[in-house]
């Protein structure tokens, strides 16, 4: 195993998650470095997290301190330009979702990360807890049946003050509502079990927050394995609740939580009379219960790194995520069926998941 050199751009809220996953496997990188353009937050993160170095440039802080791993912790709207500064530093990246705002600039990241030889990947870490991991492989091998029906469903609140926050509920700078912000961790864990989508029906609104985005969608799915699916995402829903639901020909496998999970949120059952032992054991096998955390993704990009491999949830492993939510978009716009593949160049919905290019934002 290596030991990284990483470095933190963005010291707001969600860097607590990223520095408290770095203290954690910290036999094996050592953070060197912290960025944030308001010079007195950064100073006081840097020094409450024994971090040696702070900035208030990206290109000063690659410069100085050449970090083998940048984590981004920023807006929306400024995580396409630092990945690709990070890239082009020699570092790989840990970025914060979504990666960016449209297809074309995810396209060009792959591009660079093939120049440069590292690697991009979004922090998506619901893929990463035990439970999760179990329930990919038990899919995989078909040890419940066929998929048939999928719920996935982000019903969360956030009031008007929470948009009081400049750079939120705007297309320019959050790229979207609770469609690209808020339901996009459950709705990756979701579209990452079931496999390939085919297409996809939907409607967004803004029905109650005075912003630009959606506040509100809703979406039907059909999955290439002909399975059915429907999505709610909500930021108006005032008992939070994250809750996946999967029923397979032998079994209903459930999630319930809100931003995370254990092996204690998951709940397995049979049809009545039709039980299965085998199939029960195979679900009870699972003895490790980690959570859905950025340290088990964190921990599995290490290892990637270490072997020279493409991480987990890098760019390629993710577009059909991102193809999905602008494809919740253009139909929700266009009021027509939107079939994975069709979102090319030329599309303005390629340009930005909302249909608007970048220079009318």
């Amino acid at each position: 195993m290596s030991r990284y050199r990483a470095a933190i751009i963005g010291t707001g809220n969600i860097a607590g998650n990223h520095i408290k996953a770095l203290r954690d496997l910290q036999d094996r990188v050592e953070v060197v470095a912290a960025m944030d353009i308001v010079s007195e937050r950064v100073e006081e993160y840097s020094k409450k997290n024994n971090i040696p170095h702070y900035y208030t440039d990206v290109a000063e802080m690659l410069e100085k301190e050449h970090p083998d791993l940048v984590h981004i912790a920023t807006p929306p709207n400024l995580h396409y330009r630092q990945i690709l500064q990070a890239l082009q530093a020699g570092a790989s990246v840990l970025c914060e979702k979504p990666l960016c705002t449209s297809l074309a600039e995810l396209d060009h990241i792959t591009e660079v990360e093939q120049q440069t030889g590292k690697f991009c990947s979004s922090v998506f870490q619901w893929r990463f807890g035990s439970r999760g991991q179990h329930f990919k492989q038990l899919i995989q091998e078909e040890a419940l049946g066929r998929p048939l029906v999928g719920i996935c469903q982000t019903t969360w609140f956030r009031n008007a003050a929470y948009y009081e926050v400049p750079w939120r509920g705007k297309w320019s700078t959050e790229g979207g509502g609770p469609t690209m912000g808020h339901g996009i961790h459950a709705m990756d864990l979701f579209l990452w079990l079931l496999g390939d989508w085919e297409e996809v029906s939907a409607f967004t609104a803004t029905l109650d927050r005075k912003i630009e985005v959606e506040d509100v969608s809703l979406a039907m799915v059909r999955f290439k394995n002909r399975t059915l699916g429907s999505i709610v995402n909500s930021v108006l829903s005032p008992r939070e609740e994250t809750y996946l639901r999967f029923d397979f020909q032998k079994a209903t496998v459930e999630l319930t939580g809100l931003y995370g999970y254990t092996n204690d949120n998951w709940r397995f059952t049979q049809p009545k009379g039709l039980e299965d032992e085998t199939i029960l054991a195979r679900w009870d096998e699972l003895t490790l219960n980690t959570p859905s955390s950025h340290k088990m993704q964190l921990s599995q990009l290490l290892d990637n790194l270490d072997r020279g491999q493409r991480p987990v949830s890098s760019t390629l492993d993710v577009r059909p995520t991102l193809e999905f939510l602008t494809a919740i978009y253009k139909s929700a716009a266009s009021g027509q069926k939107v079939q994975q593949g069709s979102i090319v160049a030329g599309d303005p919905f390629y340009d930005h998941v909302s249909g608007i290019r970048q220079q009318e934002l």
